[in-house]
Parts: structure tokens; C-alpha cells; sequence
């Protein structure tokens, strides 16, 4: 029982010995799996030192670069506001004196000016007086004017002889001014197809050929009776033969012959007439 005991014991230990040897074989190829790993690891991390060293040395390197370009920048930048500041202190100076230079004939200017309103106010005031008076004076005249014109009014035939010696002494145009006024102030006076008449000749002298015509016209169309329209007629036609109108000149001529053929002016008519053959 004894012995049985010892070979049970020895079988023991040998089963014992052989699954120890079993698991230190296991345990030395998971050593040597884990040291190949880490060799593996070891490997990558060195070449992941040499990438990391190299990329680093050209990010300083490339670093440094800008960091220099940035210094050269920033010296420039520094340089041109330096430059700048001396040129402001330059540009003040030169204000600062172009200031006192205009600032005296500004304080001037204003002086002067106010000076100056002050006397155009008061030119206004004495402009607006006078002007105050002068119309009172105008109206004043006007009224006088008008009480000497009511107190003293020529005598028709007065007016009309003034208007005649006139035209007598060359003045037409105080000639027909007084002929006018005499219409005006005698419409149905006998002489009143004389003084368009007169009104016409004063035209026809300053060869104002068409208003001479249309004073004429008045004489032939308003006053039918009249001594005066066989008189206009020859000079109203000779206007239009003035003018180059020697149509309208034949008509008035014919018209004048026939309407008054014993006349003196339809002999000077007839005589006309030839000059347009």
C-alpha cells in the first residue's frame, strides 16, 4: 500500500513535471511573440523618430523663415511709419504756419463783411425811403398831368394843325403821335380820314412801307366818302410797288381808275400801270 502510494506520488509528479514543462515551453514562444513585437514596435517607433525628426527640422527650418520675413516685414512697416510720422510733423508744421497765415485775413474778411452788411442795410433803408418818395412824386405828377390835360385840351382843328406843321418841318414822328391823338380824342371828326392820312405819309417817309399801307387801308375801308381815298389808293398802290408786291399794286390801281376815273390820281394811275407792261 505503501509502494502504491510512491508510484502514485512519482506519477503524480511526473504528469506534474511534463504539463510544467508543457506551459514553460508555451510561456517562452508567447515571450518570444511578445519580444518579436516589441522589436516590431521598437523598429516602427525609430522610424516614426526619423520621420518625425526630419519633418520637425523642416517645419523649424520653414518656421524660421517666416518668422525672418515677418521681422523684415514688421522693420519695413516700422521704417514707413517712421517716415510717415516725420512727414505728418512736417505737414503740421507747414499747416500750423499756413494757419496763422489765413487765420488774420479771416478774422478781416468777417470784420469787413459785417462791416458791409451793416451798410447795405442801411443803403436799403434810404433806397426804400427814397423809392417812397419817388412814387409819391409820381403819383403826384401823374395827378397834375391829368389835372393839366382836363384843364388845358386843344381845340380839334388846334391838334390837327399841330400834326400838319410837323410833318411840315420833318418831325413824322411828333407828327403822327399828334394825328394819333386826335383820332383817339375825335373819332367821327371830319378830319379824322385826313389824319390817317397823315399817319400813312408819316410811315411812307420812313419807308416803313407796310404800316404806311395799313394807315391808308383805314382811309379806303372807313372813310368811302371821303376826299382822302382816291389819295390813298395811288399811294397805298405805290407802297406795294415799294415793297415788290406789284400784284396787289395793279389791283388798287384798276380799282382807282375805275372807281374814280376823272380824278387827277387815275391819270397818275394809268401812268403807273404802264411801268408794270
Amino acid at each position: 500500500m505503501k509502494y502504491i502510494k510512491v508510484l502514485i506520488l512519482l506519477l503524480v509528479s511526473s504528469l506534474a513535471g511534463c504539463a510544467l514543462q508543457s506551459s514553460l515551453e508555451n510561456t517562452r514562444n508567447d515571450i518570444d511573440a511578445i519580444k518579436s513585437h516589441l522589436f516590431t514596435v521598437d523598429r516602427d517607433l525609430a522610424a516614426v523618430r526619423e520621420e518625425s525628426k526630419a519633418s520637425a527640422g523642416a517645419i523649424e527650418k520653414g518656421f524660421k523663415a517666416d518668422v525672418a520675413a515677418v521681422r523684415k516685414m514688421s522693420a519695413d512697416i516700422q521704417a514707413a511709419i517712421d517716415s510717415t510720422k516725420s512727414d505728418m510733423q512736417v505737414l503740421n508744421g507747414k499747416l500750423d504756419d499756413t494757419t496763422l497765415g489765413v487765420k488774420k485775413p479771416v478774422e478781416d474778411l468777417a470784420r469787413y463783411r459785417e462791416d458791409a452788411d451793416k451798410r447795405i442795410i442801411a443803403l436799403e433803408e434810404r433806397i426804400l425811403k427814397q423809392q417812397a418818395s419817388l412814387d409819391a412824386l409820381s403819383k403826384k405828377m401823374v395827378e397834375l398831368a391829368k389835372m393839366k390835360k382836363e384843364e388845358v385840351t386843344p381845340a380839334p382843328d388846334q391838334l390837327y394843325l399841330s400834326g400838319l406843321d410837323s410833318l411840315k418841318a420833318g418831325d413824322v414822328v411828333s407828327a403822327r403821335e399828334l394825328f394819333t391823338r386826335f383820332i383817339d380824342q375825335n373819332p367821327k371828326h371830319e378830319l379824322a380820314a385826313n389824319a390817317h392820312y397823315w399817319i400813312g405819309e408819316t410811315y411812307y417817309t420812313e419807308k416803313n412801307f407796310e404800316s404806311a399801307i395799313l394807315s391808308y387801308q383805314d382811309v379806303i375801308k372807313n372813310y368811302p366818302g371821303k376826299d382822302k381815298v382816291v389819295a390813298a389808293m395811288l399811294k397805298q398802290a405805290m407802297a406795294f410797288k415799294a415793297i415788290s408786291d406789284g400784284k396787289s399794286a395793279k389791283f388798287v390801281l384798276k380799282k382807282l381808275i375805275e372807281g374814280f376815273p376823272k380824278s387827277e390820281e387815275a391819270k397818275k394811275a394809268k401812268e403807273m400801270l404802264k411801268e408794270f407792261k
